[in-house]
């Protein structure tokens, strides 16, 4: 193992890089805000005081990986994945000629993601408590844009896999793997970003 993290040859692949990426709280909160959405929208009452919880503790996930993008190791903060759509279409491009380069935090496209499921979430937070108080209990626009924001989830969340699944392949890296162990198993002679 190097002095930076990597280490090389494993799994009998010569060459490769075996590099750590994401902190045990990153995945932690990123596979905890998976199982919160995914229990409140699909398991839960809507009308229960359970999905209120669920709600508030996906907020404080989303909070708590704000912070850390601030103060948080490398590839946790936001200057390693910054919400530039410029570079997300630069990034596009090179999918379309044919780039297979590696990030080792999100790629552009993948940066846009983040964003958008973390504001997401905090909208459906804002507008779950909005439905809490007394100004705007049974206000209809609150409650169709707390569903929307759902469905809008929804719709990021399988474009979300589906963009995992495409770069893993694109890559030759098991992104899955890398967001359990934090570790990316980098393809020998692949171009890292």
């Amino acid at each position: 193992m190097t002095a930076d993290g990597v280490r090389t040859g494993e799994r009998g692949r010569d060459g490769a890089r075996d590099i750590a990426v994401w902190d045990p709280l990153v995945r932690l909160v990123h596979w905890t805000l998976a199982i919160a959405i995914l229990t409140n929208g699909l398991l839960l009452d809507t009308e229960s005081e359970a999905h209120e919880w669920v709600g508030y503790l996906a907020l404080t996930l989303v909070g708590l990986r704000l912070f850390w993008g601030l103060i948080g190791t490398g590839h946790a903060r936001f200057a390693a994945f910054p919400p530039l759509p410029g570079r997300a279409l630069g990034h596009l491009r090179g999918l379309l000629s044919g780039d297979r380069r590696v990030h080792l935090s999100h790629n552009p496209l993948g940066a846009l993601m983040v964003y958008n499921l973390w504001l997401s979430v905090i909208g459906m937070g804002v507008t779950g408590y909005m439905m809490t108080t007394v100004a705007f209990f049974g206000v209809d626009w609150v409650k169709e844009l707390h569903e929307a924001l759902f469905n809008w989830i929804l719709v990021s969340v399988a474009l979300h896999v589906a963009g995992v699944v495409f770069d893993s392949r694109r890559t030759g890296v098991n992104l899955v793997r890398a967001m359990l162990t934090g570790r990316k198993a980098i393809p020998a002679g692949r171009e890292v970003e």
